[in-house]
């Protein structure tokens, strides 16, 4: 897989102009696909976490993830960029592409993969390092050491951190509060240039006031980057999201749609019980 190699987003498909009858054009929905799982299994021992799912998640857009406990959400996403690699009883059937290539084909490199496809936990992880170096970490993993105050700087922008930080960028990341320590996560996460962002709860361990933040950042970043989110919050999920996929119990993939589709005139009977609270 050239999987170094980044993907020209505007002959990819992208956000593309539709002439109307007057001869002016309007702007379409996105129907490049940037992640796509087919039959994908995946199992810890003899356990199977995931059954058979099969989903297109859009390019550009934020795509929710939602589910009660151990239904698969975090397995799924972990799934993406093969995290789950990293658990030694993990195996997975079926296939996963990203950009129209199965992450999991021999010839792929999951640390390359990793580079295109960055991430952030639950659980606000800075390294016990400055501000300026914990974002500039993945620069100079991937030896993008030019111009590091600038892409630092850039990072931090996206984030929504700078003005928050830029006198302080050689103090450690350990001193910020629970909400800028996550933002700061992500300006690492997307600091070299990720095509899509998997985040795994971002807000669950913040305040109100920074999960706002963090809600209002991922609006943001998905003006740039195709953004998957796992949440157990269906109101967050609501408020954020373009798409969302219902996990259930047993690892199935009951039901994908437009968010406003979903909460609003859901398909299966499952997912709206699930939606009004009478499980989960």
């Amino acid at each position: 897989m050239g999987v170094d190699a980044r993907t020209d987003r505007s002959e990819s498909g992208g956000q593309r102009g539709v002439e109307t009858m007057d001869g002016s054009s309007t702007r379409s929905v996105s129907e490049s696909i940037a992640l796509e799982s087919r039959d994908f299994d995946v199992y810890y021992g003899e356990d199977q976490a995931l059954r058979s799912i099969d989903m297109k998640i859009p390019e550009g857009e934020v795509t929710a993830l939602i589910g009660p406990s151990g239904c698969g959400k975090s397995t799924f996403l972990r799934s993406i960029n093969r995290m789950n690699d990293l658990i030694d009883v993990a195996r997975i059937d079926g296939e996963l592409y990203f950009n129209g290539k199965n992450v999991y084909d021999d010839d792929v490199d999951p640390i390359a993969l990793r580079r295109r496809i960055g991430m952030v936990f639950q659980t606000p992880n800075p390294f016990p390092k400055s501000i300026r170096d914990n974002v500039a970490f993945g620069l100079r993993v991937q030896d993008k050491d030019e111009d590091v105050d600038e892409q630092v700087e850039r990072a931090l922008k996206r984030a929504a951190l700078w003005d928050e930080v830029q006198d302080q960028l050689d103090s450690s990341g350990l001193d910020l509060s629970g909400g800028q320590q996550q933002r700061l996560c992500i300006a690492r996460a997307i600091a070299p240039d990720p095509e899509v962002l998997l985040m795994d709860e971002p807000a669950s361990a913040l305040d109100p006031i920074a999960t706002s933040k963090i809600e209002d950042l991922i609006e943001e970043l998905a003006e740039e980057y195709t953004v998957v989110i796992v949440t157990h919050n269906m109101q967050q999920a609501a408020r954020i999201s373009d798409k969302t996929a219902v996990f259930l119990t047993g690892g199935e993939l009951v039901e994908f749609d437009d968010t406003d589709k979903i909460f609003e005139n859901p398909e299966h009977d499952r997912v709206e019980d699930y939606i009004s609270g009478k499980f989960g």
